[in-house]
């Protein structure tokens, strides 16, 4: 059953479209597609995997005159609830965000087969195929990961860098086997340690757990830690600023949450895949690809690390280089990044 707390975030988060003016009548013509989004654990404001969904939605709502409205459960809440009720009302996308997702998503696009559903990072039964009305929005992590690797192993000074996990699941698995693999292709002496902070959910909000593994790791050696764990990462970053170490940001830009600290970030445009879906729906196309998903990574611009610009400073230009070669080489198929170890 839907708890109170439900309805009443439903009713506050709408967020309204802007005043339409004389040269949006053929717009208003029409009522406006109606967006609806459900966050990943930890929500808005972890500068990392959410916030890239939201800026997509942002961006959506901004340029393509959609009508958007979002959730953010808390833990223990009625994920499948939030969907089922944006469903209730109609909606015409309805968007999970995060792998923890997919089960849901599959129960209640069954439900509704007339709605249409997408899911960031979704995993498709282990059996068959998903169901027709959802489309799944996954990511070639690990070519991502390996750029930030090659970077970590062609700047670390001790021959030895980390990696923190969030939630032990396939899918960080893949930045971890990503991340070796550029490490390895640089600095084939270097070692990796990796460790997870859990194998729940909250593995993903638990900034206290990033700092001691992250500590752990520092004093085993490391002095580049990468960390795909949401907001378990900023303990990471903590840790890294309080030992002299350097950290790598990932999801998103991350150098503002540490500077001097955060030497790059592997970005995962989540932003794009979800702007990308909302406007295919503006012009009433649903693509959803081979059983169901849609695939990005170097290639098609979902993959990416921060080489740019002033929080890219604590590069060194030969690094700089090397890398980009190197991305170059995976775009081109000469490299074949691992997905998993």
């Amino acid at each position: 059953m839907l708890g109170p707390w439900l309805l009443v975030a439903l009713a506050l988060v709408t967020v309204l479209l802007p005043p339409r003016g004389a040269g949006d009548a053929a717009l208003a013509a029409r009522s406006p597609l109606r967006i609806g989004l459900v966050f990943d654990v930890g929500g808005r404001g972890d500068k990392s995997f959410n916030d890239a969904a939201w800026a997509g939605l942002e961006r959506a709502r901004r340029e393509l005159g959609v009508t958007v409205e979002y959730v953010e459960p808390a833990d223990g809440d009625d994920r499948a609830g939030a969907l089922r009720l944006f469903a209730a009302r109609g909606f015409d996308r309805i968007i999970g965000v995060g792998y923890v997702f997919s089960r849901d998503v599959d129960a209640v696009a069954l439900d509704h087969p007339d709605t249409r559903f997408a899911c960031v990072d979704y995993a498709p039964p282990e059996r068959g195929d998903g169901p027709r009305n959802v489309v799944g929005l996954k990511f070639r992590e690990e070519e991502g990961a390996f750029l930030v690797g090659a970077a970590a192993g062609l700047s670390t000074a001790r021959n030895a860098v980390g990696f923190v996990g969030g939630m032990e699941i396939p899918l960080i698995r893949r930045f971890e086997a990503g991340y070796r693999a550029g490490v390895g292709a640089v600095c084939p002496s270097c070692r990796v340690l990796a460790a997870y902070a859990g194998s729940t959910p909250t593995a993903f909000k638990d900034p206290e757990r990033g700092a001691q593994l992250a500590t752990a790791q520092i004093a085993a050696g490391a002095d580049i830690l990468f960390h795909a764990s949401g907001s378990t990462g900023h303990g990471v970053f903590v840790a890294a600023q309080r030992l002299g170490a350097r950290a790598i940001g990932v999801d998103a830009d991350q150098h503002d949450e540490m500077p001097g600290v955060v030497l790059t970030s592997m970005l995962k445009r989540v932003d794009v895949a979800v702007f990308e879906l909302i406007r295919e729906a503006t012009q009433g196309r649903y693509e959803r690809g081979a059983r169901g998903l849609r695939t990005f990574g170097l290639a098609e611009g979902g993959v990416d690390w921060v080489h740019e610009g002033p929080h890219a400073s604590g590069l060194r230009p030969e690094v700089i280089q090397r890398v980009e070669a190197l991305r170059a080489q995976i775009i081109r198929g000469e490299i074949a990044v691992p997905g998993r170890e």
